[in-house]
């Protein structure tokens, strides 16, 4: 009896040997993940840093310390920005001929990513499309926005449409970053901020959260999309999403189904609808105005 009573003890002692020596192995085998293959290091700053040729003040701690916010953020939700990289190419081909044209500096293509992803969203507000305008704005700058259609959707339009409201902008400051912020926080908000202020300078007022970050995030985003591979992003040309080649079908009478449209041109509804967002149903009636529809280039 007792020779068993000592066996059983002594296989319980083995036991709890056994128990404490794997829980410290499973704890040190976590913490060399932790220290070996879940290294988190802070991200670069540049020294100098510019957004449409108007000079980022990094020498000011608290510029620095809110840029280095946003770098931190969209460096490390790395699936949202390896997707925005990928999607650059193919949005950017669109955009940057756009800004050319009107006069606008090729940094506010960094703009769109910031409202948008480069993707047509709808805002909680109800703001819609890349460039977010909300419907009143939309309309005032020319956009086309009723139970058929939603122009806010169409890039090229759209993009038109955010020129002729940072041109104006940009008439009444006389500041590029002043008019980026401005498309945040409105024209008049900004004003009013200015002279209650008695300032002159984007990075010399005191803004509400939003605005603060706007223009530091757009600054981080094209830093990490113009450098990809200091912020830990390894992307090659064949990652990024190709622009679609297609052509463009003037329409000037109306189309009853799109459907059955789509399939004329040897294609489908959800095709054409992709290539083609800005309509909203499956019909599209044309009064006076037509439209130009996006079809792929192999049908």
């Amino acid at each position: 009896m007792k020779k068993f009573k000592f066996l059983a003890l002594l296989i319980l002692g083995f036991t709890a040997v056994l128990i404490i020596s794997g829980k410290q192995t499973e704890q040190m085998d976590q913490e060399n993940k932790m220290s070996d293959g879940m290294k988190v290091y802070p991200v670069p700053i540049p020294s100098q840093l510019q957004f449409a040729g108007e000079a980022v003040p990094l020498e000011k701690f608290e510029i620095k310390e809110r840029l280095d916010r946003e770098l931190l953020v969209n460096s490390y939700w790395q699936s949202n920005t390896l997707l925005i990289l990928k999607r650059t190419q193919r949005a950017f081909a669109v955009i940057e001929p756009i800004l050319a044209k009107n006069g606008i500096p090729d940094d506010f293509k960094y703009l769109a990513v910031a409202e948008s992803g480069l993707l047509n969203v709808t805002s909680p507000a109800g703001a819609k499309g890349i460039w977010q305008f909300m419907p009143s704005s939309g309309k005032s700058y020319g956009l086309s926005i009723n139970r058929m259609v939603d122009e806010r959707y169409h890039l090229e339009k759209s993009t038109e449409a955010a020129c002729l409201y940072l041109k104006k902008a940009y008439n009444r400051f006389g500041s590029w970053t002043l008019a980026a912020a401005s498309y945040n926080r409105g024209i008049n908000g900004i004003n009013k901020d200015l002279n209650k202020q008695l300032v002159s300078d984007y990075f010399d007022m005191h803004l509400n959260t939003e605005t603060s970050r706007y223009i530091l995030r757009i600054i981080a985003l094209k830093t990490i999309i113009e450098n990809p591979s200091s912020y830990g992003f390894y992307i090659e040309d064949k990652d990024f999403y190709s622009p679609i080649e297609t052509i463009d079908i003037y329409a000037d009478s109306t189309i009853q189904n799109i459907s059955e449209y789509a399939a004329s041109l040897g294609t489908n509804y959800h095709v054409l609808k992709s290539l083609n967002p800005w309509i909203k149903g499956n019909e599209l009636i044309i009064t006076n105005k037509p439209y130009i529809i996006k079809a792929p280039l192999n049908k």
